[in-house]
């Protein structure tokens, strides 16, 4: 779990507390994680300082050799960034969306290995914009990769309204798809809260029919909150008659921030129980063997 340590000097003594079977959460992965820190990362290829014409073209041609497919992949939604200022204005023009940046190189392996399921990614995500940088292709890129801070490849960058918001590198295809669901929008049946405003709104909406709402609370960097998002996705759809769910990063805006102290939130992720207007019990964790 991330602990939130400017809320509260300590955490409450008594919180109502919902046994780990009641959502099945008992079937979480473990594990833990600092606010705002990366996981390590795993042996990276260094970029190297050759340039050729064609790098873009190979490293395609490689990535669809690398995973099986007896063609080029057909990757016509992943926009090739050529320089810093066709960089920029990809960010801009894709405003709110999510931008999902791989820096690659036409060397590594592991770049060309995660690039087929960035491509999958790409197809059946239309409302996320998918950037492919080469670090050795040319001068440019070089120097783009030198201002973001990009040394080693894969590397990934998540960025909204032209923020980046997470980071990571070396990631495996799961932890690759988890990411992009986490910090997707429009993708489930999740309702994404962005103020306190839309909380209470939420919470009135369902006094009349008694749903239970289920809010997960996290943070943009929290790794236990990304790991645990795709079986709150799943839930979702199974309970879709009975439960609604619904989520709120913490560290969005001070609204959220100041919701999330209000409710005397010290960890994430951490699972609000609401109904009838009234916060009827919660669940802190994402792993098994977590209190």
């Amino acid at each position: 779990m991330a602990t939130i340590t400017n809320f509260l000097s300590r955490p409450p003594s008594s919180l109502p507390t919902i046994p780990k079977t009641d959502l099945s959460l008992s079937s979480f992965l473990p594990c833990s994680s600092t606010l705002l820190a990366f996981p390590k990362p795993r042996p990276l290829t260094r970029l190297q300082t050759s340039f050729s014409t064609d790098q873009t073209q190979h490293f395609v041609a490689k990535a669809a050799a690398t995973s099986g497919t007896p063609k080029v992949i057909s990757d016509e939604r992943v926009q090739k960034v050529h320089s810093i200022e066709e960089f920029d204005e990809a960010l801009q023009m894709a405003s709110n969306k999510l931008v999902v940046v791989e820096y690659a190189a036409s060397h590594s392996r592991k770049s060309s290995k995660i690039y087929p399921f960035m491509v999958d990614l790409s197809r059946t995500c239309n409302d996320v914009e998918f950037l492919l940088v080469m670090g050795d292709e040319s001068e440019k890129t070089r120097e783009l990769c030198k201002r973001e801070k990009i040394d080693k490849v894969p590397h990934f960058s998540f960025y909204k309204s032209m923020e980046k918001i997470h980071e990571e590198e070396g990631i495996g295809p799961d932890q690759l798809v988890g990411d992009v669901l986490y910090y997707r929008d429009n993708h489930s049946g999740v309702v994404q809260l962005h103020h306190r405003e839309d909380v209470e709104k939420l919470m009135a909406d369902h006094k009349m029919d008694h749903k239970l709402i289920v809010l997960d609370v996290g943070l943009k960097n929290c790794g236990p909150c990304v790991k645990v998002y795709p079986t709150v996705i799943r839930l979702s759809k199974q309970m879709a008659d009975t439960v609604v769910f619904a989520r709120m990063n913490g560290d969005e805006n001070d609204s959220c921030m100041q919701f999330l102290k209000d409710m005397k939130v010290v960890e994430v992720p951490t699972f609000l129980f609401i109904r009838d207007g009234k916060i009827c019990g919660r669940y802190v964790g994402s792993g098994r063997g977590e209190d």
